[in-house]
């Protein structure tokens, strides 16, 4: 596992993130990155390729709820540098691939049907269930040179069906239609099995700490 990630992949990751949630671009802070996000329990965050001088100060400035910074790093390399009204969230996993995901013997079952839309240059695939649920979702957004692949999910009632596979792998193949090899993603815990078996590598731990509110 690489310790770091580089300043211009994050970059690209986070300008595919808000392209994925028609949010405002991010723009640079010092050695990272800023997205104003505008949510109600997320204002803003703040993103670090690295934990340096400039995300210390800057955790010791902010007092107001619901500002969010993610950097780099372990969780337990933050705690004793931050103040307490900082909350460490659940792991984020920053992955990335190089080549064709991993081909695995899974196809859609016959009660599904696959959806397509695009927006803000993000592609959509939907897997819709016959009775007209959403099975799965996902989205990739093309960033110069790099497949970004946000907001993976599969609903709780069409779990362990393959599905998340077959979605991985449509989203893919838009990669490959403009012949971008190169993949990034955030994993939550259970996402980075997934990953894993489809052949991306773990390139460093992502962490996020919040001042919570009301």
């Amino acid at each position: 596992m690489q310790e770091n990630i580089s300043k211009d992949s994050i970059e690209k990751w986070l300008k595919g993130w808000s392209l994925s949630r028609e949010l405002p671009l991010p723009t640079k802070f010092k050695s990272g990155f800023k997205v104003d996000v505008g949510y109600k329990k997320q204002k803003i965050r703040y993103v670090f390729p690295n934990l340096n001088e400039d995300f210390i100060e800057l955790a010791n400035s902010i007092v107001e709820p619901w500002s969010f910074l993610k950097v780099c790093a372990r969780p337990d390399a933050l705690k004793n540098l931050l103040p307490p009204r900082w909350v460490i969230q659940p792991q984020g996993y920053m992955m990335t691939s190089s080549r064709r995901m991993i081909e695995k013997s899974v196809n859609l079952r016959d009660e599904y049907k696959i959806e397509f839309e695009e927006y803000n240059s993000t592609s959509v695939i939907k897997i819709i269930a016959k009775n007209g649920d959403l099975a799965a979702i996902g989205r990739v957004v093309l960033v110069d040179d790099l497949a970004i692949y946000d907001r993976i999910s599969t609903d709780i009632n069409h779990k362990r069906k393959g599905l998340a596979t077959v979605l991985m792998k449509e989203l893919e193949k838009i990669a490959l239609s403009k012949e971008i090899y190169k993949n990034f993603l955030v994993a939550t815990e259970e996402g980075k099995l997934l990953y894993k078996s489809l052949g991306w590598e773990l390139s460093c731990l992502y962490t996020s700490v919040v001042i919570p509110g009301n």
